[in-house]
């Protein structure tokens, strides 16, 4: 494994057109950039075979159906297309070609001014992008991730908690945190100190044969990683439970591990500076790790 920097895109889809990466591409007036009013969706992509392409797609259309941004009924083909359409441009079709993808729309440009949209009229914005996916060096995976609480709370009553919208000041803002810290990543809480979801990923604990992690309920993004783990596990004889988790579990737990599309299954060995478990990455995450990536290379999930 390598921790080298990927090459930059040269290249990014917009609106059916793909444009040089270097090129301006949307309008000043675009809500997106206005105001965050757009979603997103993060895919991988191996030897130009997306993993779980369908699953982003419907996780795409929830999170507009909630703030009412009309997709193209063709939304799904053309998404197909587009991909199959940059990754050829970018040279990350080979065999051994690990891409990741990020498919972005916005509620599109309006001259007017104001929070609420206008009812008709806006064409929604449509963007594909796509970077060379280096693996995590050999170096994290052995010693594993630290992680912080973030100060951002979240209500886990929020309708938005479970639409992955393109207004991240709050992400950004807790990854400032863990930078400050001198930590990999930030971990959000609930208003009363239940563990939710990372900055970019869904997170897992493993006490004996039994993995737990926060249930939708508690205000997370209902990852599709998320979602593979708790099947793999099943199928590997594990107990799987999705609950209301405290730090105190954290700190006590066997091992732990976060999830996520791009990066895969990454084990988590401090936070706050305790250490998890041992302190070093457990058995069960690097066979929950090694059965990922089968299957994004393969698309076996294994018994």
């Amino acid at each position: 494994m390598s921790g080298d920097v990927p090459p930059l895109p040269r290249f990014c889809w917009v609106d059916g057109v793909l444009l040089r990466a270097t090129e301006h591409h949307i309008s000043a007036f675009d809500r997106g950039f206005q105001l965050g009013d757009g979603v997103f969706e993060t895919l991988r992509a191996r030897a130009g075979q997306v993993t779980e392409l369908q699953e982003h797609m419907t996780r795409l259309k929830t999170s507009a159906d909630g703030l009412e941004i009309r997709l193209p009924e063709s939304m799904a083909t053309e998404m197909e297309r587009a991909i199959a359409e940059l990754l050829a441009a970018e040279g990350l079709t080979g065999t051994d070609a690990d891409a990741a993808i990020r498919i972005t729309v916005t509620r599109g440009a309006t001259l007017g001014r104001g929070l609420l949209p206008p009812e008709e009229g806006a064409e929604p914005t449509i963007v594909v992008q796509a970077w060379a996916a280096v693996p995590p060096p050999a170096e994290r995976l052995e010693r594993g991730l630290s992680i912080v609480a973030s100060q951002v709370r979240r209500d886990p009553s929020n309708p938005l908690a479970a639409l992955k919208t393109t207004a991240r000041a709050d992400y950004v803002f807790a990854r400032l945190e863990a930078r400050r810290a001198g930590a990999d990543d930030a971990l959000f809480l609930t208003n009363d100190g239940f563990l939710l979801e990372a900055t970019s990923a869904n997170l897992f604990l493993v006490q004996g044969d039994d993995v737990a992690t926060p249930a939708i309920d508690c205000g997370i993004l209902s990852g599709t990683t998320r979602g593979w783990v708790l099947g793999w596990a099943r199928r590997a004889g594990l107990g799987t439970r999705e609950g209301w988790l405290t730090t105190r579990d954290l700190v006590d737990a066997d091992e732990a591990f976060l999830s996520s599309s791009v990066a895969g299954i990454l084990p988590v060995t401090r936070f706050e500076g305790e250490p998890v478990g041992s302190g070093r990455p457990g058995p069960i995450t690097g066979q929950a790790r090694a059965a990922r990536e089968q299957f994004v290379l393969t698309g076996d999930s294994g018994p």
